[in-house]
């Protein structure tokens, strides 16, 4: 029987990015420290309308030859009713040698005043792969 200490650590651990595989008599518990993180900023993330905005996106940490995120599709969803997406051309992946890329970066204009949230959406073979928001704040005329 499994105490409750054990219950809410195995918890914890799974609300962390650990995962926790079953099998017959054994339970494996791995973090995923080889998962790169995916994160987004805007410059400026405060403008007056109309503004230009540049958006980065980074993933860091994780294998630099990780499949999941090899040769992945950005989409950005700007929360104006307009999206883009950027597709690329990859070699066939080859483990230790194919490198993801770790940058992805758009400029996008918003015509109007308003608080937009800006999404991120890597895609690999029209799966979600990692999302990520940030917000700027337009101020109207």
């Amino acid at each position: 029987m499994v105490s409750r200490c054990a219950i809410r650590a195995l918890i914890a651990l799974v609300l962390t990015g650990g995962f926790i595989s079953l099998t017959s008599t054994v339970v494996e518990v791995r973090m995923q420290e080889d998962r790169p993180d995916l994160t987004i900023r805007a410059r400026p993330n405060l403008a007056f309308a109309p503004a230009d905005i540049v958006f980065t996106g980074r993933l860091r940490g994780g294998a630099d030859d990780h499949e999941e995120f090899y040769c992945v599709s950005a989409e950005w969803d700007w929360d104006d009713e307009t999206r883009s997406e950027s597709i690329y051309d990859c070699e066939p992946y080859e483990p230790g040698v194919s490198e993801i890329r770790r940058r992805f970066s758009r400029r996008h204009r918003f015509e109007y005043g308003g608080r937009y949230e800006v999404r991120l959406i890597l895609k690999r073979g029209g799966e979600v792969v990692e999302t990520a928001r940030t917000a700027v704040q337009i101020q109207g005329e």
